[in-house]
């Protein structure tokens, strides 16, 4: 094992694809001469050429449609773009092509291509680059959602996601790309739609996924010492598909379930498995389940403010308390 951070993750899952694919080809702004925004392709260009690591004017709908095209053709596209909060200029071409061509066709058509960029907020960046859109594309049949929260999943599901043969949506954060943590020296992937456990526990779960599963770590070192309570924290890592049978596990075991997301509390991902496990575990649950997700408000731009509109460890210690009662 040795110590990398999450940028570097994800560029050695491109650079490790793109050299035993020569089908594979990255595009999107700053990514080839600038060594991307956030440095997540650091030497790419220099390995791969221009042929293959593109750098795109800022034209989202542009070249996510020539990502989509160039799928039916065989190539397999990295389509970056450097906020997802950007894709929503080129949105038509993931939602009504990328997602609908396999169906459309008749399953003549398959389209392996990958979009990946930073997700929800990134400090003071205000509210139109701090949002959370994993729910909207879940939401749509034909996509497959991925958002990672340590360099170790960001790696192995990216890889995953660069050989699916269908559309998928890899959502990062900027606030994490400088995380380190441990990746092994060989080959290796995960397979998407398997949630991992982080860490185990008896007496509640909490359900979470990307930066702000942060939040249940310090949450659940709090409850332990202050209340010696044991929290399960599992991490879905793909949105979608959705690992239900994880979660439906830990509940039999803790008959507690808290969920924490960072995204506007209508709708979510959140309210999705609320739904389900009461659906199919309800005989299970010894309290009603509590999501926890940001304000109703666009994201503020002033910090005091952002502060009270994030999820925070507080928020976490005060549900998972309230689902035991304390």
């Amino acid at each position: 094992m040795r110590t990398i951070q999450f940028r570097e993750a994800v560029c050695e899952a491109m650079s490790e694809e793109m050299r035993a694919d020569k089908d594979i080809y990255l595009m999107g702004e700053e990514v080839a001469e600038y060594n991307g925004a956030y440095k997540a392709t650091k030497g790419m260009l220099d390995e791969f050429g221009a042929k293959r690591v593109i750098d795109t004017p800022i034209s989202e709908l542009g070249f996510a449609g020539i990502g989509v095209g160039s799928s039916m053709v065989d190539c397999r596209p990295i389509i970056e773009f450097m906020t997802f909060n950007f894709s929503l200029v080129g949105i038509d071409q993931i939602i009504n092509n990328a997602a609908k061509i396999r169906q459309m066709s008749g399953g003549q058509f398959n389209i392996p291509i990958t979009f990946r960029g930073p997700t929800a907020s990134a400090g003071q960046l205000a509210a139109t680059h701090s949002q959370a859109f994993e729910n909207w594309f879940a939401n749509t049949p034909g996509l497959k959602v991925v958002v990672p929260s340590n360099p170790y999943d960001a790696k192995g599901l990216l890889k995953s996601s660069i050989r699916d043969d269908d559309p998928v949506i890899f959502m990062e954060s900027e606030q994490m790309y400088g995380d380190k943590g441990e990746v092994p020296e060989e080959e290796y992937t995960i397979p998407l739609g398997k949630a991992d456990i982080k860490r185990e526990g008896d007496d509640v779960t909490i359900v979470s996924f990307g930066k702000i599963i942060k939040e249940a770590y310090k949450a659940a070192d709090e409850l332990k010492e202050e209340h010696d309570v044991s929290c399960e924290i599992i991490d879905i890592r793909t949105v979608r598909p959705m690992d239900y049978d994880a979660i439906k596990k830990s509940i039999k075991k803790t008959n507690r379930l808290v969920v924490l997301e960072e995204a506007w509390p209508f709708g979510n991902v959140a309210t999705e498995i609320t739904y389900h496990i009461q659906q199919h575990a309800f005989d299970h649950l010894d309290a009603p389940i509590i999501k926890i997700n940001t304000a109703d408000t666009p994201a503020p731009y002033s910090p005091v403010l952002l502060e009270e509109w994030l999820p925070n460890k507080d928020d976490v210690k005060k549900a998972v308390k309230k689902v035991m009662y304390i």
